[in-house]
């Protein structure tokens, strides 16, 4: 059995779907009650219990551990997961990290993350360790705006970096969840070019099939929006990221094209996808 926690999210949720789709017994864990696949286990429970969650982990022989946002905020304790999935018997744990754990490590969001990534490494598990960039399922920050507007406001409309679909890392931490061969690996997931909220803009438009107006937000603007449902610290260091991306966050990476024999999904394909919810 495999327990995915954020099992209702962007990536939880493919992932959720693939792994029953591939056989699996799958326990999906939530915050909150939520419609889950045929054959799939739902649990509610919060991470910031890890008590709550140990009944699910009971009989599992592998985790996803995906941090809900508060679970990055000062005083929160993801390491007591990990201990949890090792007392309970769990065999394998993949954890969705982030890419500024290596290009920008001094964050303190990216300190705590690197941290936990640590704490896995050191324990007695098996483990993998994704590391994607930014999310093409963030444009649904923009859905209401769009539906109601036809309006794209966002911070930085010409700096772009290379976002991913979610689809595309549930499909990696499936394998990584199945497959031995990626026991001890780290990889980077990023898109398949670098792309700007200007031109996500222009391909949702081009899905929708209507024009759609891009309006420039302030760096202040944005992280007021932001803070709305991320810890203060978390949306400063993702404007910072956004704003100005390195060298290293500008590179597209190979790891997903290595993983899954193909190449990783264009945002126009998720725009395509997802365009109900901007109808």
């Amino acid at each position: 059995m495999i327990v995915v926690t954020g099992a209702t999210g962007n990536v939880g949720r493919p992932l959720t779907r693939a792994l029953a789709e591939a056989g699996q017994q799958v326990t999906a864990v939530s915050r909150h009650a939520a419609a889950v696949p045929d054959g799939v286990r739902h649990a509610a429970a919060d991470l910031a219990e890890p008590a709550a969650l140990m009944p699910s982990l009971a009989g599992a022989k592998a985790l996803f551990l995906l941090l809900s946002g508060d679970m990055h905020a000062a005083g929160a304790s993801p390491a007591d997961i990990i201990d949890a999935a090792e007392a309970s018997g769990v065999r394998r744990v993949v954890l969705l990290s982030t890419q500024g754990v290596a290009t920008r490590p001094c964050g303190a969001t990216r300190i705590a993350m690197r941290a936990l990534e640590d704490v896995l490494r050191e324990s007695g598990l098996e483990w993998a360790i994704l590391r994607p960039g930014g999310f093409a399922s963030n444009a649904l920050w923009w859905a209401e705006s769009i539906r109601a507007r036809r309006v794209v406001a966002a911070p930085f409309g010409d700096v772009g970096v290379p976002i991913i679909d979610p689809a595309d890392i549930a499909e990696v931490a499936a394998a990584c969840l199945l497959d031995d061969r990626h026991t001890g690996r780290v990889y980077e997931l990023t898109g398949p070019e670098v792309i700007t909220p200007r031109q996500q803009a222009e391909a949702i438009a081009a899905a929708l099939g209507s024009p759609v107006r891009f309006h420039d937000l302030t760096r202040d603007e944005a992280k007021a929006a932001m803070a709305q449902t991320m810890p203060a610290e978390l949306a400063e260091d993702t404007l910072t990221i956004l704003g100005s991306p390195n060298q290293a966050e500008l590179r597209v990476s190979p790891d997903v094209q290595r993983i899954l024999g193909r190449a990783p999904r264009p945002f126009a394909d998720w725009a395509a996808r997802n365009i109900a919810a901007f109808r």
